[in-house]
């Protein structure tokens, strides 16, 4: 007898249809699984057979094939121990139940227990999408899972409980649909008001969270560039509903969520400098979410930004752009989202006093054009914002002034954000930095005296199409915290400082 039970594989961090067709018949007994399947599928058949007996069943002593349809995809991990199990049970007439328009994903214990799994959140929705009434996930699944609306999910702990409520000895209610709460109630340990001086960096990094573009920061050290960094999560705006899927389905297909619900703040990933590229954009034998996938809606921070390797900085190259990545590989290829904040710190030379007003720099010039050349103009060149950090005298260090707080600096980010929001209905974006040329026409709209110092310091600042199309973003960005529609020279000057670190001769 044939059994077809659904079930679902991951590829990249959306979910596909898998079919899984059990057909038990007269022959020396045998259990094979086909269907492209990896070593964790392969090794399921000695979990279900364990799992099997061990919920009251006698195995059946015949010639098992299960078949796990689409054929020519490759299927990963232990989701698909349940669903096995079930289409055995019922292509050998174990039990008597309907699994139309029912989905089951799990793995198995050798004692029955159904573990949880990555990518249920993924697998949920595209249950859902396709008509599936009914889904049996792990309990410990259910975090993420329950958020979605629009179909029964039944969360189990065991097969001995799956099957009482399949057969109605003891139904089981499905879980109740949570309202989705963003983390921006809840506050900080960390705060701007702690950041003493630095009101130059602190307006510029107003302007990138303001607009989402990215920012180099370039300083000694001690001058509180890790401090601002970090803080920056304090002054962004609140997770949308769909950002928060977005970042939870990328965590849960990475196996970082560890049973907790849907991620309800901006991500803020700080990898070490001798991240691989691999690790920083993604890939692997079998392609798993780098950091620049799980920064996705929120930031990532390079501290000593020189120390990474030129790999490793050259490979976000496109991820940048584009918004996404596409990790090819021979089995094929899967795309992960990367639309991030890039945040980067470095020293202005080896030494890092390079320009300090007390200390002496001990770096020769060739070591300081070296240093500088670690970062190539093209990755440069796609950083919004260039600021300097200078040290911080004791005057402002030791002073009793009260800083500017976070919430405060946040008000103007949120005001800013909410006219790009409105602006920008209909278009598919939602923020200055997703602006494509043919929106920067239509929206960066300046004035005759705005326009002529552009086209004077075009050539000037040797800025590229990109480097013209940066600062007409972060310009807007600037008249939106100041509530002006029309670019005006002031805000073109302030954006063009922002893209010349000439301090450090750096070529960009």
């Amino acid at each position: 007898m044939v059994n077809k039970i659904t079930s679902f594989g991951i590829s990249g961090i959306d979910a596909f249809v898998v079919d899984v067709e059990t057909d038990v018949s007269r022959g020396l007994p045998a259990f094979e699984i086909v269907g492209m399947p990896d070593t964790a599928v392969r090794e399921s058949k000695e979990r279900v057979r364990s799992a099997y007996r061990n919920s009251g069943f006698l195995f059946p002593a015949k010639r098992i094939t299960v078949n796990l349809a689409p054929a020519d995809i490759r299927k990963e991990g232990a989701a698909f121990d349940l669903p096995i199990l079930i289409g055995i049970l019922c292509a050998s007439d174990s039990i008597s139940v309907d699994t139309t328009n029912c989905a089951f994903v799990g793995e198995l214990s050798l004692m029955g227990q159904i573990r949880p799994t990555n990518g249920i959140l993924s697998m949920v929705m595209k249950a859902r999408d396709i008509g599936i009434k009914s889904i049996y996930i792990p309990q410990e699944n259910l975090a993420e899972a329950e958020y979605i609306d629009g179909i029964d999910i039944y969360p189990v702990e065991s097969v001995t409980q799956l099957l009482a409520h399949l057969s109605g000895q003891s139904p089981m209610e499905s879980a109740k649909t949570k309202q989705f709460r963003s983390f921006s109630e809840t506050p900080y340990d960390i705060d701007y008001s702690e950041v003493m001086g630095q009101y130059a960096a602190k307006r510029a990094i107003e302007i990138a969270c303001a607009g989402g573009h990215n920012i180099l920061m370039v300083g000694p050290p001690g001058s509180g560039k890790s401090m601002l960094a970090k803080r920056i999560p304090t002054i962004l705006p609140p997770l949308t509903f769909r950002e928060a899927v977005e970042c939870t389905k990328i965590y849960s297909v990475a196996g970082k969520l560890d049973g907790s619900g849907l991620i309800t703040h901006r991500p803020f990933r700080s990898p070490h400098h001798t991240v691989s590229d691999i690790a920083l954009c993604g890939g692997g034998r079998n392609p798993k979410p780098g950091e620049i996938s799980l920064s996705h809606c929120g930031v990532l921070f390079l501290d000593e930004f020189p120390e990474f390797s030129s790999r490793a900085i050259d490979s976000m190259r496109a991820p940048l752009e584009d918004g996404k990545i596409t990790v090819s590989r021979a089995n094929g290829s899967v795309t992960y989202p990367s639309n991030i904040m890039l945040v980067c710190a470095m020293n202005p030379c080896k030494c890092g006093y390079l320009g300090h007003p007390t200390k002496k720099c001990t770096c020769t010039p060739a070591q300081i054009e070296k240093y500088g050349s670690k970062i190539s103009g093209p990755m440069l060149d796609r950083i919004d914002l260039h600021i300097d950090v200078p040290a911080v005298a004791y005057k402002e260090i030791s002073s009793d002034k009260r800083a500017e707080s976070s919430a405060e600096i946040r008000k103007r980010v949120l005001n800013a954000r909410r006219l790009q929001f409105n602006r920008y209905k209909g278009t598919g974006i939602y923020k200055n930095s997703d602006l494509t040329p043919a929106l920067i026409k239509r929206f960066c709209v300046t004035d005759d005296e705005a326009q002529k110092a552009l086209k004077e310091n075009f050539d000037k600042m040797n800025l590229t199409g990109r480097g013209y199309s940066k600062v007409l973003k972060i310009a807007r960005t600037i008249a939106d915290l100041e509530k002006s529609e029309i670019i005006t020279k002031a805000y073109i000057m302030e954006a063009l400082q922002y893209r010349a670190l000439t301090k450090y001769n750096y070529k960009i």
